[in-house]
């Protein structure tokens, strides 16, 4: 576990988030739930922010971004944090909007966006949106002329960089659904394409080159080819990217196999990035670009937790132990897809040593319900309060109501006190669009 002021061991052996005990909240809201972290929240925020005020003269942006986790109040504390945020679709452009959240500091991906969400963007003027098709650039430039506006947009591109991380989650690959490849003169082309259309004001080109990656390198490399683009498109074309926006994709501890990084790790890592930008400008006599980012799990991964119920225990001797939990794949699939790996202790007995090792089970009706194997915990008893740990980033998004389980709530823990920032789901809610035809009363 990584220790820190707000994620610790209390006197009485139990863990404790944001000065509250993880017990104490399980009782007063129930389980499963998810639990969020406010204070380590800002404080990545805050680094990421800071890190382009020094290294940077504060030329830049820092976007959250919102696929990892989107409710209003994340958005909430992003405009508050004076940070922008990225959207991937109409919905988390929707609740960022509700929240208040200031437009001209939202940017918008997707690889196929479809005309409704495009609208919905132009009518509420957000600032940015990447281009990521030259069906979209042809919508995106109609649209715009009808609202008689002009458009930012960045084109994203695939500088071919291959980071060392799960092959479902690398996207800057030459075979990859996003972007534009750089070394087969796509992204070129759809450049010459959009400086063409004169409702849209081209500012510069974005890239990402995949989640959860360690290896500083990666970045670096990443940075470097985009800024050789950049020249190459200045020569070529006469255009000058005002704007370099160089994605996320830095990775957190989830287990032991991971780097246990802190706040000021992430801050070298942009420093690394930041550097390598410098560098090209000056070899190819740029101006140095407007710098975006877009971290997401990093802000908000290690400060959730689920909290959990345990309830059916299920030895099958000389194989497995399954220790069923009241959650499960409808509130954290990530197993599932990727055999993600996760670390968890016993909430309230969380000072004892382990002595087994033991597979966590979801309560679905799938046999591959599992949240976590060969978790090392101490004997666990129907009753015990279980705390799966790094569950902030990509669990309340990817959960589902399979089976009619309910989506757990979400807390926000600060000073010692808990809010709902997402309420409980009723079985009324499951069944609230449901229509019977007619001719089946």
């Amino acid at each position: 576990m990584n220790e820190r002021d707000t994620l610790k061991i209390n006197k009485k052996g139990h863990l404790e988030i944001g000065g509250m005990d993880a017990a104490d909240i399980a009782n007063q809201f129930g389980t499963p739930v998810y639990v969020f972290d406010e204070s380590y929240i800002r404080k990545m925020m805050r680094t990421y922010r800071h890190a382009i005020e020094k290294h940077y003269g504060g030329n830049g942006l820092v976007l959250y971004a919102s696929k990892a986790f989107s409710c209003t109040a994340i958005y909430a504390i992003a405009h508050q944090e004076g940070i922008g945020v990225d959207v991937v679709s109409g919905g988390e452009l929707f609740t960022a909007i509700k929240a208040g959240f200031d437009t001209q500091k939202i940017y918008m991906h997707g690889n196929n966006k479809l005309v409704s969400e495009l609208e919905l963007a132009l009518d509420n003027k957000i600032g940015t949106v990447v281009v990521d098709s030259f069906r979209e650039a042809d919508i995106l430039n109609e649209l715009a002329c009808e609202r008689k506006i002009v458009q930012n947009v960045l084109i994203r591109i695939n500088p071919g960089i291959e980071a060392h991380t799960h092959s479902f989650v690398q996207t800057a690959r030459t075979d990859s659904k996003f972007g534009f490849s750089v070394s087969d003169g796509a992204a070129k082309e759809i450049a010459a394409y959009i400086l063409t259309k004169k409702n849209l004001n081209l500012q510069g080109f974005h890239c990402h080159i995949g989640s959860q990656i360690f290896e500083k390198q990666s970045f670096v490399l990443a940075a470097q080819k985009v800024m050789d683009f950049c020249a190459d498109v200045k020569q070529s074309l006469g255009f000058e990217a005002k704007t370099l926006n160089i994605g996320g994709g830095f990775g957190v501890w989830y287990n032991d196999e991971d780097p246990k990084l802190k706040p000021d790790d992430y801050e070298d890592y942009l420093e690394c990035l930041i550097d390598a930008i410098k560098e090209k400008a000056e070899k190819h006599s740029l101006k140095l670009p407007y710098l975006v980012i877009e971290p997401g799990r990093s802000i908000v991964g290690e400060a959730g937790i689920t909290l959990y119920t345990v309830g059916a225990i299920k030895e099958i001797t000389g194989i497995k132990k399954y220790v069923a939990v009241d959650g499960g794949m409808f509130d954290n699939p990530r197993y599932a897809l990727y055999q993600s790996k996760y670390t968890a202790i016993l909430a309230n007995r969380a000072n004892e040593p382990c002595t087994e090792k033991i597979s966590i089970a979801g309560k679905c009706c799938e046999s591959g319900d599992l949240i976590a194997v060969d978790v090392p915990l101490p004997k666990a008893e129907s009753g015990d309060i279980m705390a799966v740990l790094t569950t902030g980033a990509y669990n309340y998004s990817m959960a589902s109501n399979y089976n009619r389980n309910f989506i757990p709530p979400a807390i926000l823990v600060k000073d010692g006190k808990a809010e709902y920032i997402i309420k409980p789901q009723t079985y009324d809610d499951l069944i609230r669009n449901d229509v019977v035809p007619e001719y089946l009363k």
